[in-house]
């Protein structure tokens, strides 16, 4: 499998994530683990953003806005950071 593909198949909810992590930790991917890392942080942004009340509605569109240009993206083959805060992602989970 590509790099491309395991980075789309990296964005079908969390177990696409999980499948294209463990696809890509056998034959590592530029491209792939990058889109891992930046999924993660919306996914983990996505999750803590649920419980704080009153923000969480604004956080789960802001999450939705980051995912689909996260998965546009990975379709054209393209490294783009999640604004704001992608280069932080590909900090904290570098080991990724």
């Amino acid at each position: 499998m590509d790099g491309k593909t395991k980075a789309i198949v990296a964005h079908i909810t969390w177990v696409g994530w999980l499948i294209a992590l463990i696809i890509n930790a056998n034959e590592k991917d530029e491209i792939a683990s990058f889109y891992i890392r930046q999924l993660l942080g919306i996914y983990l942004f996505s999750l803590v953003i649920s419980f704080v009340p009153l923000v969480n509605i604004v956080g789960w569109i802001i999450a939705i806005v980051f995912w689909i240009l996260s998965l546009i993206g990975s379709i054209n083959g393209e490294m783009k950071e999640t604004p704001v805060v992608g280069k932080y992602f590909q900090d904290w989970f570098k080991g990724i």
